[in-house]
């Protein structure tokens, strides 16, 4: 299958990362693939992710999550544009965390920089700044925590709480943003 669009959530691979705050790209991608009946994910060692296929609004879609880790998720990224030649501009869609965000809120934008994160700087660096995103709030980190111990950690039963609305809007998001793009 040629997908029509990639959606790609950021996050770090191992069980000791399924439900940290950095894997939030990760928990969202499976939220939308199970409300989209998507395929099982299966690996794809050539381009360095797991992927599912799925359908939305009549269009192919690869869900992709980069086995990369974080900070080189540009890596699988670029792998699957250039082998199904795809614009990132208008046929990508990365869903991730960010720390600059209010905890349980969510961000959506067409292009812009990476703030402080390091997975978009990594797509950025490959790309630019042309390719649409949805940031999933985590909110700052507290005062006396390390940062990369801190999004490294799992997320509590009430961050799960109160990111939940969040993880559900971007399922929505996701669905207009295809919506509004030819196939």
């Amino acid at each position: 299958m040629k997908p029509s669009f990639l959606i790609v959530g950021l996050g770090n691979p191992g069980k000791q990362y399924t439900k940290t705050r950095h894997n939030a790209g990760w928990i969202a991608l499976d939220n939308l693939a199970d409300d989209i009946k998507a395929s099982q994910y299966e690996e794809k060692a050539k381009f360095l992710c797991w992927a599912a296929e799925g359908e939305l609004d009549g269009k192919a879609v690869l869900l992709v999550k980069p086995t990369t880790f974080m900070n080189l998720s540009g890596q699988c990224i670029k792998k699957l544009v250039d082998f199904y030649k795809l614009n990132p501009a208008t046929q990508l869609l990365v869903l991730c965390d960010d720390i600059d965000i209010p905890r349980g809120t969510h961000r959506f934008r067409m292009t812009g920089g990476p703030g402080t994160h390091n997975g978009l700087k990594s797509i950025v660096e490959i790309f630019g700044e042309n390719f649409p995103r949805h940031r999933i709030g985590l909110g700052p980190k507290p005062a006396e925590v390390d940062l990369s111990a801190w999004v490294l950690s799992a997320m509590t039963p009430m961050d799960i709480r109160v990111m939940k609305p969040a993880l559900e809007a971007v399922k929505t998001s996701v669905k207009e943003v295809l919506k509004a793009r030819p196939a």
